[in-house]
């Protein structure tokens, strides 16, 4: 599991009057925070088995008896858990930049699919113990989708979760009060309205609108044709509304 968070560099006082920033020299000690987390989600783990909220298939089915799995439970005391914390690269522009292509990314990007051929799936990978070197591995197609299927979030969870001022049940005001604390504008200017062309040339670089053989020229609408569906109870084609070929 891999739970990413973006901090703020401070909050907002409880009465909002005041704007409290972040240490320069300080966040969290790294150390502590591992044992807090560590703490956090073993609780949360106790209190979902209590509750018959864990599902324990294939090779962990023994863990649904009790004893087995408090048995699991002091293995991951016995464990040091690893929480990484630094200063973001770049600014935090580029943290959220980073942020916003991984959390709405798929399992595996299509690029990296080299051949589906036999019941066979290829794809590549970097392997991070040798020298991030661009790897292929193949496996079957079962074991393709059980990896793909580990990345679907289940129905009750949800991919991103706010907090403080940015929680949903106060944000409008709070990030208002925010901004004028911090001397800027309350309300943030407007986003200028796009095209569906310009969104996607800023957002990948590509210009839908050029023509995909010549590379040169623009294509450009100049009707809308109708759609004729043959009625299969009569003898004459049917013309609904008419519809963008763009």
């Amino acid at each position: 599991m891999r739970l990413h968070c973006v901090i703020p560099a401070g909050v907002l006082s409880f009465d909002g009057g005041s704007w409290i920033p972040w240490r320069k020299n300080f966040l969290f000690p790294v150390k502590a925070l591992s044992r807090v987390f560590r703490g956090k989600f073993i609780s949360a783990l106790k209190k979902a088995f209590v509750k018959g909220k864990l599902i324990f298939p294939g090779q962990i089915a023994d863990l649904a008896v009790e004893e087995h799995f408090l048995q699991s439970i002091n293995r991951l005391w016995d464990k040091d858990w690893v929480v990484y914390s630094k200063a973001p690269f770049n600014g935090p522009h580029k943290v959220l930049d980073y942020l916003s292509r991984y959390t709405h990314r798929v399992a595996i990007a299509n690029h990296r699919i080299v051949q589906v051929e036999d019941g066979l799936v290829t794809f590549q990978y970097r392997d991070r113990t040798d020298g991030d070197k661009s790897k292929s591995m193949r496996i079957n197609a079962e074991e393709s989708i059980r990896r793909f299927l580990l990345h679907v979030i289940p129905a009750s969870y949800k991919r991103i979760r706010h907090f403080g001022f940015l929680a949903n049940r106060c944000k409008k005001q709070a990030l208002g009060r925010c901004r004028e604390l911090l001397g800027l504008c309350p309300d943030p200017p407007p986003i200028p309205e796009e095209t569906l062309q310009e969104k996607m040339l800023r957002l990948t670089g590509t210009d839908i609108t050029e023509c995909p053989r010549c590379r040169q020229g623009h294509m450009k609408r100049v009707m809308d044709l109708p759609i004729l569906v043959v009625c299969a109870l009569r003898d004459w084609p049917v013309v609904p509304e008419a519809f963008d070929t763009s």
